[in-house]
């Protein structure tokens, strides 16, 4: 493998212990390769008792984790990364097994002991904290600095040549904090249809999961402007409508379609459905306070144009590590109360 020393822990061997969720793995291979690591995907799936009670349950026998022959055997990792409940044994199990000889990284929240791991990583709206508890503004993602810079520069000429200005607009869907009520509906509609006489060129996408009612709502309100709308087949056109985008129209419910385009730079307006949280309030204020978004207005009368520092978390994330995995070396493993 070619090294890149331009990286801070370039070389050094990772396990991604993955629940195959695509938006866990954007989270912890962004990250992974913003170190330079050479990474093993370890996809665990487990079953019955132990999905069920996981991230408290151990690892299930059967796993044979350690032996000989097992997905989970020597010679240890010098770090290792997981996310997601389900992941949150296999990572505990690790560290029991290789000590020091492994540094452990979970993403996000499981709700855990702060031993299970040498580090955590939450995004600020979060409340946990630690001595062994990092956070940034956004989640981490593929997006960096150089690979924006890569798509611009190869744009397919399909996307290229589309009028200016053009907005890409991302579609969430309902969850446990948001709903796409009739009247969201109502105003979503309004609000493609605002940015389609303003004169923008619309890129939209929707996501997996983006009810057919709102694409069909949405279909019929982009249908009279100039734009692409992504029937979800074929090559998904998302990274060039990062790249090609002059703004953004995104879904409140989704922290990921909110944070990525806050990497180019431009602005970024959120839509919001019915609902809301607490969590979710705390990481809309942030960005707003960070004047990297804009909530979408009731009276729409044309683009607005604002600049701030692209947010790149996983860069800031990967320095991080970097820096506690360099501690954990130097002064032996990190000691966690």
């Amino acid at each position: 493998m070619a090294i890149d020393n331009a990286k801070p822990l370039a070389g050094r061997t990772c396990w991604i212990i993955s629940d195959g969720k695509a938006g866990n793995d954007v989270q912890t291979h962004g990250i992974a390769n913003a170190l330079g690591l050479d990474i093993t995907v370890k996809r665990v799936d487990p079953k019955g008792i132990h999905k069920l009670l996981s991230p408290w349950i151990g690892v299930a026998r059967k796993e044979r984790f350690g032996e000989s022959g097992s997905v989970f055997a020597p010679p240890w990792p010098d770090l290792a990364m997981s996310i997601g409940r389900l992941t949150t044994p296999y990572i505990r199990e690790l560290k029991r097994r290789a000590g020091a000889r492994t540094f452990t990284v979970i993403l996000q929240n499981p709700k855990v002991s702060l031993r299970t791991a040498d580090l955590f990583w939450v995004p600020v709206h979060d409340t946990l904290r630690g001595d062994n508890v990092i956070t940034s503004l956004t989640a981490p993602h593929g997006f960096s600095d150089a690979r924006l810079a890569a798509l611009r520069r190869d744009l397919p000429a399909r996307y290229a040549e589309l009028k200016q200005p053009r907005v890409a607009i991302m579609l969430g869907g309902s969850n446990g904090d948001y709903t796409y009520t009739p009247a969201a509906l109502d105003r979503l509609e309004k609000a493609i249809r605002a940015l389609g006489n303003s004169g923008a060129t619309l890129l939209i996408t929707p996501s997996r999961r983006t009810e057919p009612a709102i694409v069909e709502r949405v279909r019929s309100a982009s249908s009279g402007y100039p734009g692409v709308f992504w029937e979800m087949t074929g090559e998904n056109p998302y990274p060039h409508f990062l790249a090609a985008a002059d703004a953004f129209l995104v879904p409140a419910d989704s922290i990921n379609m909110t944070g990525e385009p806050c990497a180019t730079g431009k602005p970024v307006y959120v839509f919001h459905p019915d609902g809301g949280s607490p969590k979710f309030e705390r990481f809309h204020r942030a960005l707003c306070s960070a004047g990297a978004t804009r909530r979408f207005p009731e009276n729409f009368t044309g683009l607005e144009q604002w600049a701030y520092i692209p947010l790149n978390s996983a860069a800031s994330i990967a320095d991080q590590i970097a820096e506690r995995y360099a501690r954990s070396r130097n002064d032996g493993p990190m000691n966690v109360v």
